[in-house]
């Protein structure tokens, strides 16, 4: 029950801590998970298709 309580209280001062991000951070923060959700896309095609190429040799 210790362990629980502390966790509470733990996550209470965390909670606290927080806050809301900025017009600005919040588009920084989306361009780039934006940009690094395309690198990984084109990555994983460039992938397949070198796949698929090697496969027909």
């Amino acid at each position: 029950m210790e362990s629980l309580k502390s966790f509470y209280h733990k996550c209470v001062r965390v909670w606290k801590t927080l806050k809301k991000p900025t017009r600005k951070e919040f588009e920084m923060t989306s361009k780039v998970s934006a940009i690094g959700i395309l690198i990984l896309g084109v990555f994983g095609f460039i992938i397949a298709l070198l796949m698929t190429v090697a496969k027909h040799i």
